[in-house]
């Protein structure tokens, strides 16, 4: 099969569910609203700060991946700053091809300039719907929904858990808890999750990423997320190749299967944390296979100097994917969304197959 034309890729449409404000800002960005707020940074050429962002991330040091947020969070402390970083993200998902998008964000984080958390999120959707304004009127529409996140190793998950349903009907779709999985298991938020189930509301649970099968589980069945943040440790619990016909799965990767709970894979990202090998050894293979469901993700854009469109050329390369496997990923994404079923369902019909169907020819 003929490899795909790169530029092809980024006109597919996509659909993304795992990305993260604060880790997707533009340097130039960064720079500009660091010098308004007073915040030293690495470096102040756009280049060079992109570089530094995405060598810290791959520096195989916890601590020098974390002092990369340090930098965003710290841009991220005004309605204006938030406001804008909404804005491009928007504008720049829509550049890539992406035509639905859940970004997610910790309102806890960006209080230290006296902002209230209502604040945050008013300033946060504001600059969303501008940007998917700009964006239709350049011919990218973009639907872009919120997930709202409560940090694991804190204490305000039901206060993020109730904000997050106070906003629903105004941009907000769900919720998720995010940090370190080690010493911090969701168990320990399961009153917030108890809440959203009461509430009918969709959340997501950072799990199998740095942490293996313990915190799956008890994401899902002791919290009863929708979704898996990551997800990747999943194939801790699967044994064989379908190459080889000897695949056996756990009961965890069974029921996970089954029950078709979606997995937000990001594979560079996975990479960069060591949770995978490399992107030509990530399970993303094996459990497209399996057909669990598998979605593509960003997780952070600019740490890991990627885009929905890199993501997917780097899994076609490693995988020897085709456009049918680029719309089963997308399609998987779209119905694993936290819209209602008939958004999702015009979006597939009207805007991710007829797209497909143009490109494939």
């Amino acid at each position: 099969m003929a490899a795909i034309a790169f530029s092809d890729i980024v006109e597919a449409p996509k659909a993304l569910l795992h990305d993260h404000l604060d880790g997707g800002l533009r340097p130039a960005t960064i720079i500009e609203l660091a010098d308004q707020v007073g915040h030293e940074l690495p470096a102040t050429d756009p280049v060079a700060l992109g570089e530094w962002f995405v060598a810290a991330a791959d520096s195989g040091s916890l601590e020098r991946y974390l002092e990369t947020f340090a930098h965003t969070v710290a841009v991220m402390q005004t309605p204006e700053g938030l406001h804008r970083v909404a804005k491009e993200c928007a504008l720049d998902l829509a550049a890539d091809g992406v035509v639905y998008a859940e970004v997610r964000y910790a309102p806890e984080q960006h209080l230290e300039r006296g902002l209230s958390l209502d604040q945050v999120v008013d300033a946060v959707n504001a600059g969303f719907v501008e940007g998917a304004a700009e964006a239709a009127a350049q011919g990218a529409p973009i639907r872009v929904g919120v997930l709202l996140t409560a940090m694991r190793h804190a204490a305000r998950s039901q206060e993020i858990a109730e904000l997050s349903v106070r906003y629903r009907d105004a941009g907000v779709v769900g919720f998720d808890i995010a940090g370190a999985e080690a010493g911090f298991p969701p168990t320990r938020h399961l009153d917030a999750f108890e809440y959203l189930q009461r509430e009918n509301f969709h959340f997501t649970i950072h799990a199998g990423e740095a942490f293996g099968l313990p915190s799956i589980w008890q994401a899902i069945q002791w919290c009863g997320a929708d979704r898996l943040g990551h997800g990747v440790r999943l194939v801790d619990d699967i044994t064989g190749t379908p190459a080889g016909g000897d695949v056996v799965l756990g009961r965890l990767a069974a029921y996970v299967r089954d029950k078709r709970i979606p997995l937000e894979l990001c594979p560079s990202s996975n990479v960069q944390t060591g949770a995978a090998p490399s992107i030509a050894e990530h399970p993303i293979g094996l459990l497209h296979d399996l057909r669990f469901r598998v979605t593509v993700n960003t997780d952070n854009r600019l740490m890991s100097g990627t885009s929905m469109s890199r993501e997917m050329a780097l899994l076609s390369e490693a995988f020897g994917w085709g456009w049918s496997e680029l719309q089963w990923l997308t399609i998987n994404a779209m119905k694993s969304a936290f819209i209602p079923y008939d958004e999702r369902l015009a979006i597939i019909n009207e805007v991710i197959k007829p797209g497909y169907a143009k490109l494939i020819g």
